[in-house]
């Protein structure tokens, strides 16, 4: 496989890889409800003899559900990049108590619609996904589905750290491994079939930092491209965010047919101008001046 190939294949992964949350919108509410009720004035214990207390752990450190909840919504900017300087480069807006994922894109040479002119808008509203490119609304339905699985997908990305301990998860403990100077503690994810209804389901190796409680890096597959193993590295910078810690610099490596992986980043992915609390709603959340 040449190289543009396994870029474009992974591109496309990653906008599929939100089949990985593999849950019901209701059973993402009912999730949603009880997180909203949980203590969390105090710190989870974090023991490696239960995954779920490190999973608890990972919530807390990033600022917890709670707090993301009461601040209704985000925006930023997006920029996804590939060597070769091709780039998405989109406003991100989500609605967290609907899970409401927009975005305008002033580039979009790689997913959303590459080679078409002008802008292009996309917004999924928790049911049913709209493309516009310019003034004109898109028909054709594999851009309309490439659009919503890029609305899903980002919106995941974003809440990740708060979706790993939901419904159908199962976690085990790897043990430790060092990189670059840190020992991690390694947690494996992956999912119930039962409950998400699929064959095969996706598989994360978390490296979790055991002071910060943060994933600064995780290998991940993508069954429905082949890849049915953790092959494929992130590795994750963080922000402090009105409370909130965000990875606003993400790079991806894809190994190549001898599984050895490169210095450069298959894909570059940062977020800037984060904020919260906008005001959305279904009625304004599209309005671009």
């Amino acid at each position: 496989m040449n190289t543009k190939k396994q870029f474009r294949l992974l591109v496309l992964s990653l906008a599929l890889i939100i089949s990985a949350c593999g849950e019901t919108k209701k059973e993402t509410e009912t999730t949603q409800q009880s997180k909203e009720t949980e203590e969390v004035a105090k710190a989870p214990i974090y023991n490696t003899e239960d995954p779920s207390s490190i999973l608890a752990s990972i919530e807390y450190a990033h600022g917890g559900w709670n707090d993301l909840w009461s601040k209704k919504d985000v925006q930023y900017t997006y920029d996804y990049r590939l060597p070769d300087d091709k780039a998405d480069v989109s406003m991100e807006r989500y609605i967290f108590d609907t899970e409401a994922s927009f975005a305008h894109y002033t580039q979009h040479d790689v997913n959303a619609m590459p080679g078409a002119e002008g802008d292009m808008m996309q917004y999924f509203d928790g049911e049913t996904t709209i493309a516009m490119l310019g003034d004109k609304k898109v028909e054709d339905p594999q851009a309309v589905g490439t659009s919503e699985f890029l609305r899903r997908a980002n919106y995941f990305w974003f809440v990740m750290p708060y979706k790993l301990n939901d419904a159908g998860t199962i976690a085990k403990y790897m043990g430790q491994e060092d990189y670059n100077g840190t020992m991690y503690d390694k947690v494996g994810i992956t999912y119930d079939s039962e409950i998400t209804g699929k064959e095969q389901n996706d598989i994360y190796i978390l490296y979790v930092n055991p002071e910060t409680k943060m994933i600064d890096r995780f290998f991940f597959s993508l069954p429905a491209l082949g890849v049915n193993v953790p092959a494929i590295i992130a590795n994750y910078e963080y922000e402090d965010v009105e409370g909130q810690k965000i990875a606003t610099k993400r790079t991806y490596f894809m190994p190549n047919e001898n599984g050895e992986y490169g210095e450069i980043p298959s894909i570059n992915q940062t977020l800037t101008n984060i904020s919260f609390n906008n005001g959305f709603t279904p009625e304004n959340i599209m309005s671009v001046e």
